[in-house]
Formats: structure tokens, C-alpha cells, sequence
């Protein structure tokens, strides 16, 4: 049997990703930083502090810290603070950052179309099934090396 090897195919997966959501970014004149950060909100409301972005995006905390800063001042996102907590802002998405939302989610919706374009919703399902326990390897193995530093 000859192994998958995901290298083969990144470059092409990165870029096709970024033409359907770089227009979103030229339209609305952000980067493509603070968009993948609105996303990931609107996408995944139970993680809504920078920390988690950082965690499950694996991104640099100074690319997030730099983008959220910049969104606050676009008026696009503010921060929450819990009563208990006063050192860990959430999230919280503006009205303002709703159409661009909506477009980043449709460039989203572009991209899975592209890349699943064929396939049967058994194979789709299917494939989703594969890349989620791929994920789960990744995290899993990425854990570890952690640990053992």
C-alpha cells in the first residue's frame, strides 16, 4: 500500500483557501489574521479567549494579540471580563463584524464545495471521519512532546 502523505497536497489546500477568503479580506479591508479570528469565533462560540485561538488554531500569541487589538479598535470585537476573572477577557463579537461574517462563511462554504466537489455524502462523511481522527492524532502527539519537554 502505498502512504498518504499530506505534504503533497498542503500547498494547494493553503492556497485554494486563501483566494476564496482573500477577497473577503480585500472587501472589507482586513488581514487575513483578523479574519480567520472572526471566523473562529462566530464558528466555535464555547471558545471565545485568545488563549483558545492560540491552543486550538496553533497560532502565535503575538499574530493573535496583534490582530484582536486591532479588531477592537475597528470596533469588530470587545472584551468581556467574568466577575470571578478579571484577567481573562472573552471574546464577544460587535454587530459591525456580522456582514463580515456572513462573507467569511460563504467563502468557507466555496472552499469545502471546491474540495469536495464529487464526492457522495457517504464519501464526504466519510472523509470528515478521516481528518477528524487525523486531528485527534495531531493534538494527541503534540501533547505529548509537550509533556515530555
Amino acid at each position: 500500500m502505498i502512504p498518504v502523505n499530506p505534504w503533497e497536497y498542503q500547498n494547494a489546500i493553503k492556497t485554494l483557501y486563501a483566494r476564496c477568503v482573500g477577497r473577503v479580506c480585500m472587501k472589507h479591508e482586513l488581514t487575513r489574521m483578523e479574519l480567520d479570528i472572526l471566523l473562529f469565533l462566530a464558528n466555535n462560540p464555547r471558545y471565545d479567549t485568545a488563549t483558545e485561538i492560540v491552543e486550538i488554531r496553533y497560532l502565535s500569541k503575538s499574530q493573535v494579540s496583534g490582530a484582536v487589538r486591532l479588531l477592537e479598535e475597528k470596533g469588530f470585537l470587545r472584551k468581556e471580563y467574568t466577575q470571578n476573572n478579571k484577567k481573562t477577557a472573552h471574546l464577544k463579537i460587535c454587530g459591525a463584524a456580522f456582514p463580515i461574517i456572513t462573507d467569511g462563511r460563504a467563502a468557507q462554504e466555496e472552499f469545502i464545495a471546491v474540495l469536495t466537489g464529487g464526492f457522495s455524502e457517504k464519501e464526504s462523511e466519510g472523509m470528515k471521519r478521516c481528518l477528524e481522527h487525523i486531528r485527534k492524532n495531531i493534538d494527541n502527539y503534540l501533547k505529548e512532546e509537550t509533556e515530555v519537554c
